[in-house]
């Protein structure tokens, strides 16, 4: 059996930890670092395929040291230019090993072509048709923990502009690893998930101290209370352009405000895994919803779009911070963006890949929305009620692959008689009944007081 003092960097090992059932669990870790305080060693560990927000520092008791396996020696690596380096891949060679040829049995459907209903098990209500014989294009799936659903029958490779990138290849042991131990915003208290590019000197402290209202950060609670004195801000920067009850949303301007734009990156980064930080806002909008009490507008959580995206893409970054997750927030945000996008008179769609919970929220917003707009078909005549995937996306400024996407999701294309039809069985009606039932919050389009600009006539925004 290996001794503790033999653990280093790159060792893999069961490691104990408690499940969600409250179970204990030895689940295969990764040791990313070692530190030793007061004599006592403590190891950083990463869960194999788990994701990367469970990452702990934990002692050598958690550790099983019969199963440990040493990291391999590396080979040596081509050089260039007498120097050693990994040589950097073709990018058309990358996208190709990610390529898996997915041939299902039921073809994309046609966005034009309109259709009838046929029963199944007597309780089909809806139908929409779709042109035969269209194969559905091979997916180019990403192997990571948050690509986007190989369903969505788009490439998920990662683009190298706007917000998001997914490549891991630049990661370091620096940015694998929780660097804020814990953060006060307001009357809450924060856990990060994952590395936020804060200064250095900041990620010794027990504790961050953050303004609520401008975000700015300080070491110590002396220095947010003598802030909080000069501090007028009680919402966020710039125009209100909604407010029902207690809910409200800010629409800030990266360029105008830049510091509070910048702060608030650096507190998203705390949460989202696969977003890069980009101290230049300049291009980028953010939409800060709220929650309104005698004190002021609390953040609650946020979005950000490019002003001119060529991709259709009206979210970039989209997130609920963790005290206010799980109480429909998170889809009231999404719902927003899409209004947005209404007013604008597009379509949109969010910026791949997603993360795991935003695919979640996404998945479940977009199959709510389309079932909403099929349950509320009327038939005309005695005919059945027909609707082509266009209109599906013309009415909730959904992007046409995201509709066909969730609709082969939800399972309700079928191909009867010649035709493709979409079929919705008791069981679905039941289960998005219930689920409408529990959704409270919901945006009010007579609350909305926007107007879109047109950010391509504006030179430098």
């Amino acid at each position: 059996m290996a001794e503790v003092g033999e653990i280093i960097e790159g060792c893999r090992l069961p490691v104990l930890r408690r499940n969600q059932d409250n179970e204990d669990e030895w689940p295969l870790a990764e040791i990313l670092s070692v530190k030793d305080i007061s004599g006592r060693k403590l190891f950083y560990v990463h869960y194999i395929d788990f994701n990367k927000r469970l990452d702990e520092w934990v002692t050598h008791e958690r550790l099983d040291l019969k199963k440990i396996q040493f990291p391999k020696k590396e080979a040596k690596t081509p050089t260039k230019n007498g120097l050693p380096g990994s040589r950097p891949g073709s990018p058309e060679r990358e996208v190709k090993r990610k390529v898996e040829v997915v041939s299902p049995a039921t073809p994309v459907p046609s966005e034009t072509a309109p259709a009838s209903v046929f029963p199944q098990n007597g309780s089909a209500r809806r139908a929409v048709a779709a042109q035969p014989g269209r194969k559905r294009k091979s997916n180019c799936l990403g192997t990571d923990e948050d690509s986007q659903d190989s369903s969505d029958g788009i490439p998920s490779a990662p683009r190298m502009t706007g917000s998001l990138v997914s490549d891991r290849s630049h990661d370091d042991i620096v940015t694998r690893m929780k660097n804020i131990e814990c953060i006060e915003l307001g009357r809450h208290r924060l856990k990060p998930w994952y590395f936020s590019p804060y200064p250095q000197e900041l990620t010794a402290l027990p504790v961050l101290y953050l303004c609520e209202f401008c975000l700015k950060y300080g070491r110590s609670l002396k220095c947010l209370q003598r802030h909080l004195t000069k501090c007028d801000l009680r919402h966020p920067p710039g125009n209100e352009i909604y407010r029902k009850g207690t809910i409200s949303f800010f629409e800030i301007d990266g360029r105008k405000n830049k510091s509070y734009s910048q702060n608030l990156c650096l507190l998203a980064k705390c949460f989202l895994d696969h977003k890069t930080l980009y101290y230049d806002t300049d291009p980028f909008l953010f939409y800060v919803m709220t929650e309104y009490d005698c004190k002021g507008f609390h953040i609650v959580g946020y979005f950000s779009k490019e002003k001119e995206s060529t991709e259709d893409y009206n979210v970039a970054c989209i997130l609920t911070l963790p005290p206010y997750q799980r109480r429909g927030y998170g889809k009231l945000l999404i719902e927003f963006s899409y209004e947005l996008s209404k007013v604008e008179g597009r379509t949109g769609t969010p910026e791949k890949p997603l993360s795991d919970l935003g695919l979640l929220s996404y998945r479940s917003y977009w199959s709510q929305t389309i079932l909403e707009i099929l349950m509320g078909l009327k038939s005309e005549s005695g005919e059945r009620p027909q609707i082509t995937i266009n209109e599906i996306s013309e009415i909730t400024s959904i992007k046409k692959e995201d509709v066909i996407s969730t609709l082969q999701y939800l399972n309700l294309i079928n191909y009867y008689k010649g035709q493709y039809i979409l079929t919705l069985s008791e069981d679905i009606v039941d289960g998005h009944e219930r689920a409408m039932l529990k959704r409270l919050l919901r945006i009010d389009s007579k609350c909305l007081h926007f107007t879109p600009k047109d950010w391509s006539k504006r030179g430098k925004w």
